[in-house]
């Protein structure tokens, strides 16, 4: 299929990636594949069951493109890393995060990992990642970037970032860098609503594109859009996912970007709430995008095929826009999917336990003991092999796209109990009430040792995390030491803790190696990757 054969139709609906509900092909992906010539399809945890379904379905949906005389999909996946993982199976490697990744300070670490990650999301059938988040963290309130960012510093996420997307294109998956043009210092989730970066052109260059410039060098197969507003680009109030400043003079025309652009989702409230469904996919468009992302609702995705195809009939875009769209569109497709086979038959059963990857597991160990970074310790380390030890363990008992609790953890007092034998543990909510926080005090009144793991998916330590360790430092105990296993930030919080650890996230690998840390087997050797208030830290 080229461009002069496609009908109107088909040049849209390769215009379009959504997702959908099950584990098997269902009525809304094979209505948007076979009625409206769906170029994409994203996968999210609801999609996903063990190695050999998702091999299956991605075999499946291919089929259903091919029997239409559609095609090759893309079939995408936010699969980042550490606490951003669409894929949650003992089969599939547990990629460390990017602020984790981060802290070792070796961009070596993020290429090899990639590496390892592109392989088995190839042999899913999963051909585009929406990775590396190229967000530049450095606003310790952000509630939706954290610890998916890899730090502060503009070079380092640029050299990290750049490592990933080699990894992933010399395997054939194509990248996706996002947030364009930066997501990092923003104090609102466009998730739930719109968010403002206020910094001036000079900074922006300086700051925020870095990396985007560094990964276009590099390459990168796509770039995704941020529903973040910019006004030192776009002087009126509206998202860069909608802004043609943003996305044709800056990301084309001034930074010679010539591959795909692809929205974030416009189910975001960024953009649903503000500006609507069909009315965000044609401003989009307009503003320079090639594809449109909507991931959950049927009706929405309907909604904003349809708009466009009335943008277009009635003159609002010009078929020499889709025309260029899908000229790019089939230029990436022919460069990663040419030799696609489309059969419903299942992918080799390559997948194996953990165990019988002794490579991959070596190398996971040692990013995670290379990670975690001790900030502070006034005599707490190591734990005294003799004395009983209390861990509090903050259990996440909610989930969002940006936060999914694992099927399969080690909690630290499980990963403790191999180096220290008087270990207890009690588990309480990330948002501890009024009841769970004495009974946690209540137990660590008998220890002379507490170790309180921390856990802030948001903007800031939860309140009841928060007065937990502060009670918990009133009570005046030999050893006291703090760990945060997702947002390093946590210390803001509560500055007075004696020790003070962080691990980016609360995976299996992490815990294994805080352990070893606490018990005095191991050096923490990360590096922050960002800064905290230290000042009331000593």
């Amino acid at each position: 299929m080229d461009l002069s054969t496609m009908t109107l139709e088909q040049k849209i609906g390769q215009m379009f990636i959504c997702g959908f509900h099950s584990l098997v092909p269902d009525d809304q992906i094979k209505k948007l594949i076979q009625e409206h010539h769906l170029g994409g399809v994203i996968y999210f945890r609801r999609n996903i069951g063990d190695p050999e379904q998702v091999a299956n379905l991605s075999a499946s949906l291919q089929k259903l493109s091919a029997d239409q005389g559609n095609l090759p999909l893309w079939i995408a996946i936010d699969q980042e890393g550490g606490m951003v993982a669409r894929i949650d199976h003992k089969r599939v490697s547990r990629i460390p995060g990017n602020m984790a990744l981060g802290a070792t300070g070796n961009p070596d670490y993020s290429y090899e990992v990639s590496r390892v990650s592109a392989e088995e999301l190839l042999q899913l059938g999963i051909n585009m990642n929406f990775a590396p988040c190229l967000d530049v963290n450095n606003n310790a309130r952000n509630p939706v970037i954290g610890v998916r960012s890899f730090g502060e510093d503009p070079e380092r996420v640029a050299e990290h970032g750049v490592a990933v997307i080699k990894a992933f294109q010399e395997k054939g998956l194509s990248a996706a860098a996002k947030h364009f043009p930066g997501h990092g210092d923003t104090n609102v989730d466009s998730h739930m609503g719109l968010a403002t970066v206020e910094h001036d052109l000079d900074r922006l260059q300086q700051v925020e594109l870095k990396p985007f410039i560094e990964a276009i060098r590099a390459g990168v197969d796509v770039i995704m859009t941020a529903h973040v507003i910019f006004p030192a680009i776009e002087p009126e109030r509206i998202p860069a996912t909608l802004s043609r400043s943003v996305l044709t003079g800056l990301l084309r025309e001034d930074l010679a970007y010539d591959s795909i652009i692809v929205t974030d989702c416009l189910e975001m409230h960024a953009i649903a709430k503000f500006f609507g469904i069909g009315e965000g996919a044609v401003k989009a468009i307009e503003a320079g995008a090639d594809v449109v992302l909507v991931s959950h609702t049927l009706n929405d995705q309907i909604e904003a095929i349809e708009a466009i195809k009335h943008a277009v009939r009635t003159g609002r875009i010009s078929e020499k826009t889709i025309d260029a769209a899908v000229t790019r569109i089939l230029a990436l497709k022919n460069k990663r999917l040419a030799g696609l086979k489309t059969s419903d038959a299942p992918a080799p059963a390559v997948f194996v336990e953990r165990h019988e990857k002794p490579e991959v597991d070596r190398l996971l160990k040692e990013i995670s003991l290379k990670s975690v970074t001790l900030v502070k310790d006034r005599g707490q380390l190591p734990l005294q092999a003799e004395a009983p030890v209390l861990v509090i363990w903050p259990e996440l008992r909610s989930e969002t796209q940006v936060d999914e609790p694992w099927t399969e953890f080690v909690t630290l007092g499980d990963a403790l109990s191999s180096h220290l034998e008087q270990v207890q543990e009690i588990v309480v909510s990330a948002e501890p009430d009024e009841q769970e926080i004495e009974r946690a005090l209540s137990a660590a009144a008998g220890f002379s040792q507490v170790v309180l793991v921390t856990y802030t998916a948001g903007s800031a330590l939860p309140e009841g995390q928060r007065l937990l360790a502060e009670k918990l430092m009133e009570q005046k105990h030999d050893k006291l030491v703090a760990a945060s296993t997702r947002n390093p930030y946590d210390l803001n919080e509560i500055p007075s803790m004696p020790a003070y650890l962080c691990c980016y996230e609360n995976t299996p690998y992490f815990m294994e190696a805080l352990a070893s840390v606490l018990a005095g087997k191991s050096k923490a050797e990360g590096k922050l990757p960002v800064s905290l208030d230290l000042q009331g830290a000593h």
